[in-house]
């Protein structure tokens, strides 16, 4: 069974950094593509940042390049969103996701998790 569980979420100022940390089981975690993605209230879910397999590529939105870096250790099965310079717009509730050997420019995944709430305020 697939679980993914994300953690680290928390409320912040703007203008401070947090960590998103994404514990995979379940699945071979090396040959899955890695994702985040995040919703605000009233807003459709969107993407924010994944990274390939072996760790070699990522792709981020342009609202957070720059800002946030994803990154993943196949040893330990984690997945991780570094978010600096955080800002209000970037409250939201975020998610972590997971598939198959996928291209990082899609935004189609097949396992996500229960998502961590982020809260900026100004």
């Amino acid at each position: 069974q697939v679980q993914l569980v994300e953690s680290g979420g928390g409320m912040v100022q703007a203008g401070d950094s947090l960590r998103l940390s994404c514990a995979a089981s379940g699945v071979t975690f090396s040959r899955h593509t890695m994702g985040w993605f995040r919703q605000a209230p009233g807003k459709e879910r969107e993407f924010v940042a994944a990274i390939s397999s072996n760790g070699g590529s990522r792709n981020y939105a342009d609202s957070v390049k720059g800002r946030f870096t994803i990154s993943r250790d196949n040893t330990k099965k984690m997945a991780y969103l570094q978010m600096n310079s955080l800002k209000p717009e970037d409250t939201a509730v975020y998610y972590c996701a997971a598939k198959y050997v996928g291209s990082i420019y899609s935004y189609s995944y097949d396992y996500w998790g229960q998502g961590t709430q982020v809260t900026v305020s100004s």
